[in-house]
């Protein structure tokens, strides 16, 4: 084993033939035999570099439509032969094998092929072996042997060789390990189709990949580690563009993912505010300064240095109101240049531009990692309309409040449980969150909306255990109800209501959020 090893033969068969060409330039210039396939090797020649077709090289043609064509020892003899050992050159000599310093593959686009809905034929044939297969081998002998996986990697590869004649052990290395990481998650891929394929929403085994988009300064405190990893091409924070401000930590991110969670389940223009993942106002209005106005009368003790989210595109005259507070980050699909120019004033304050909305009916998985595993459940996308209501009561919701209780049960399902949520006018007027008992919720959510709550209706994000929770909302002045009944005391929570003369409405749908 030798620390510097120069490139005397490299095999390049890839799939994204960006940065190719040069790549193949200055290997060939530093000496090197190119070794190539198929249509990677056409483009090499169209280039008017001199390459060596795979067939060639081993005295074996591609066969089965080219399902087989490095599938064959003196490829893989080439990578995998340590060239320390006698025994092994001996054996290279006798067989013909002549040994590759550089493998290039950076695999058929498999995933690609699922994101646009492919065909089912069509994926299976994205599914390469022959590129996973050799670039296990290289990585497996990175000893000797370097291992390309990715166009970013080609910058620094080509560095090397300029600066030391060839490739190092401790680059090797590295390249290993991250080949590895890319045929794991290429694997992951293709067994998660095949799950879906089955039908299976959880297979007996999962395997979870992501691309580090970000690391962190740090996690939750400054004693703990982060990174941000995406996964998949759901629209969201991890789709967003980051316009200006300071780097994003780990709680702006987490905030920003629930309040914009939150504002993409309302149609109308709707802004939301979070702070410590749980909103602390939330409105929908015709107009996005009248739904921000709103939203901040809500609780505007909390908003201060919150996340605000936006459903539509972020106009001048909205960003002029929200930048007159201290705010961390707002999220939004867009903003116009003259909102981008008001907010650059404010250097710090993160502006993400998603370029859309996250689908709130859109399938997936949750995960939460516990103590030896994790648990994976499938999102909360269960939504409640007008005909999914049963009233129960009485007197049944007029129509402003049937409005305001669809809104409030909304935005209860984005609310740390138990969640109690007081709603006026499309607007919130008091959140009470993640406290232990639904009456605390009640009550602190009546507190911290004081005089705002008189008139509201409120919504419960599981049913009231007893009636003294809804007692607690009818004190404050809660006029309407909704909550996903199924109590044993269904009847007492009722009583209490007809009681009281204030409408319920059941939606037989519960919106725990731990």
């Amino acid at each position: 084993m030798t620390d510097i090893v120069a490139i005397r033969r490299a095999l390049i068969s890839v799939s994204d033939k960006a940065g190719m060409i040069p790549l193949a330039r200055a290997l060939v210039a530093q000496g090197a035999e190119i070794l190539s396939t198929g249509g990677s090797a056409k483009a090499l020649r169209d280039a008017g570099l001199a390459v060596i077709e795979v067939a060639d090289h081993t005295g074996f043609p591609e066969i089965l439509d080219g399902r087989v064509k490095t599938l064959v020892p003196q490829i893989h003899g080439g990578l995998l032969a340590r060239r320390d050992l006698p025994e092994h050159v001996a054996q290279m000599q006798a067989h013909n094998i002549a040994p590759i310093d550089l493998l290039v593959s950076n695999l058929y686009p498999f995933e690609a092929t699922v994101a646009r809905g492919g065909a089912p034929d069509e994926c299976v044939e994205n599914i390469d072996i022959g590129g996973p297969a050799m670039i296990r081998a290289a990585a497996k002998n990175h000893d000797f042997v370097a291992v390309l996986t990715a166009v970013a990697q080609y910058d620094a590869i080509l560095a090397e060789l300029v600066e030391h004649g060839g490739t190092r052990l401790q680059t090797r290395r590295r390249l290993a390990g991250e080949a590895y990481a890319r045929t794991s998650a290429y694997d992951a891929a293709i067994a998660t189709w095949f799950a879906g394929q089955r039908g299976e929403t959880f297979p007996e085994r999962m395997t979870l990949s992501g691309i580090r988009r970000q690391t962190l300064r740090y996690g939750e405190n400054p004693h703990q580690q982060a990174a941000f990893y995406t996964s998949g091409t759901r629209v969201g924070i991890a789709t967003a563009r980051q316009i200006q401000g300071k780097e994003l930590s780990y709680n702006n991110l987490n905030d920003t993912d629930a309040a914009f969670e939150c504002v993409a389940e309302f149609a109308a223009p709707t802004i939301v505010i979070v702070k410590h993942a749980n909103p602390c106002g939330i409105a929908s209005a015709d107009h996005l300064p009248t739904a921000w106005e709103r939203a901040l009368r809500c609780d505007p003790t909390s908003a201060f240095g919150g996340i605000v989210a936006l459903n539509r595109t972020l106009d001048a005259e909205t960003a002029e109101r929200i930048a007159a507070i201290f705010t961390e980050v707002i999220v939004a699909p867009d903003a116009t240049p003259e909102a981008q120019t008001i907010l650059a004033r404010r250097k710090n304050l993160r502006l993400l531009l998603t370029g859309g909305l996250p689908d709130p009916a859109a399938g997936g998985l949750t995960l939460r990692t516990v103590a030896g595993g994790f648990l994976a459940q499938t999102r909360d996308s269960g939504r409640i309309g007008r005909d999914d209501l049963r009233v129960v009561t009485a007197r049944a919701p007029d129509a402003r409040e049937l409005d305001d209780l669809l809104f409030a049960f909304h935005a209860c399902k984005h609310v740390k449980s138990n969640a109690i949520v007081y709603a006026r006018d499309l607007a919130t007027t008091g959140i009470g969150a993640g406290q232990m008992s639904r009456v605390d919720s009640a009550r602190i959510a009546a507190w911290k909306g004081a005089a705002l709550v008189q008139g509201s209706v409120v919504a419960s994000d599981a049913f009231f255990p007893f009636a003294d929770g809804l007692e607690a909302a009818i004190a404050a002045g809660a006029t309407a109800v909704i909550q996903p009944g199924g109590s044993m005391r269904d009847h007492e929570v009722i009583a209490a209501a007809d009681a009281a003369g204030i409408a319920m409405v059941l939606t037989g749908m519960r919106h725990f959020r731990h």
